[in-house]
């Protein structure tokens, strides 16, 4: 793999998005890599926790890579032709053992919603979160919304997803969106901590408890769907390729010609 590390220590799989000289941003080849990858955790059964990061110390995940969707107009090529971030939203929730959000750096945009989609946050006190969406021409109106929703409340996301602000991880924790915040150098330390006690419980009761956990928020897949669609038309049009262009120009964007 070029975008994503994979590493397996004593139970615990190590995901790593390999790509901090773009804060660790997702294109197509990066998301093809992660549901690769998650799906070798997944048949090994010498693995018991999975923990998902970024390389380096400033990005967990800045989200979709804007610079090669103003190069392209996409996310670039992938293995079947689809852009499967959503099956990749999929699978981290589907894999029968629990997933680590391991926070190393800014968590923003796509990257936020991966963090969110995990079962559990550790996040290193330097770690900032947020979203991007209305700002760079995008959305997310599934998981990453209505899932955020029933975690912070609904006032809490519509702050988060309205106003694109950023949030510290004593905040989030704050918030509950984050379970520990400790310092940088401490972070792989404290996730081997937090999968060493999960290890050492009942696989198969922890996989019926994710299931569990996860039926009661189902329902939120099939306004997923509806909302990947609908980002895919709405990709194409000038009100979205204004956002990418001010992004990728470092300015703000002027959205008042399409109100």
């Amino acid at each position: 793999m070029e975008d994503v590390l994979y590493e397996v220590e004593s139970g615990l799989a190590w995901v790593t998005i390999n790509r901090p000289e773009r804060l660790n941003a997702f294109r197509g080849r990066t998301i093809d890599e992660l549901i690769r990858a998650f799906k070798m955790a997944w048949s090994d059964r010498s693995v018991g926790v999975v923990a998902l990061t970024g390389a380096g110390d400033r990005a967990f995940c800045s989200g979709g890579d804007q610079k090669q969707r103003q190069e392209t107009g996409d996310y670039g090529p992938t293995e079947t032709g689809i852009f499967e971030v959503e099956t990749l939203h999929r699978t981290i929730r589907d894999i029968p053992k629990p997933v680590i959000a391991a926070v190393n750096g800014v968590a923003i945009g796509g990257g936020h919603v991966l963090h969110v989609l995990c079962d559990i946050t550790i996040a290193a006190e330097h770690a900032t979160f947020g979203q991007a969406g209305p700002r760079v021409g995008s959305f997310d109106a599934g998981f990453g919304t209505a899932y955020l929703a029933r975690i912070l409340g609904e006032k809490r996301a519509r702050e988060v997803w309205y106003l694109c602000r950023r949030y510290s991880a004593e905040t989030m924790e704050r918030w509950g969106l984050v379970n520990a915040v400790v310092p940088g150098a401490e972070l792989r330390a404290e996730v081997r901590r937090w999968a060493d006690e999960i290890l050492e419980k009942s696989p198969t009761a922890l996989r019926v408890l994710k299931h569990s956990f996860n039926a009661d928020s189902e329902s939120i897949a099939g306004i997923g769907s509806l909302g990947f669609d609908t980002l895919d038309v709405f990709v194409k049009t000038d009100e979205a390729r204004e956002g990418v262009q001010a992004f990728t120009e470092r300015r703000k964007p002027d959205f008042s010609g399409y109100r």
